[in-house]
């Protein structure tokens, strides 16, 4: 059963906001890496190559979690736990460039992957949350 994600969370995720994704190993341990995101409706976009652990972990296991904060403001946040539901191939990497110009301002340099795929991730519960806190860092 998938939620529909709010303004601010869909506006998080339609940024150059960075996520952590968690997949789960074949033992069971949680493996963390920071992915760039995108949005297609209330689904989020991630991708990678389908021979990374990641890709393998997703593959074997759709259970995923994300962590997403907004690039001016770490204390606004969207927490989303849910599954891969499509994985698609993009073997002329047209969605890692779109992602990579909207992060780097520029297609994604490498250009020889094994098996760039595209995960498609519906969310089952999706939490977005803006602390009253300031980031202000001590120098």
């Amino acid at each position: 059963m998938s939620v529909e994600l709010g303004e601010a969370a869909r506006a998080l995720l339609d940024g150059p906001s960075f996520a952590h994704l968690s997949t789960l190993q074949p033992d069971g341990a949680p493996k963390v890496e920071p992915v760039w995101v995108a949005r297609e409706g209330d689904r989020v976009l991630v991708t990678t190559d389908a021979g990374t652990l990641k890709g393998r972990n997703m593959e074997r296991d759709p259970r995923v979690a994300l962590s997403i904060v907004a690039p001016d403001d770490p204390y606004e946040q969207l927490l989303i736990r849910g599954r891969v539901v499509e994985v698609r191939p993009d073997p002329d990497l047209a969605f890692l460039d779109r992602l990579s110009l909207r992060y780097t301002g520029a297609p994604f340099p490498r250009r020889r992957w094994r098996q760039r795929a595209v995960y498609v991730i519906e969310p089952r519960i999706a939490r977005h949350y803006r602390s009253p806190l300031v980031h202000n860092p001590s120098p």
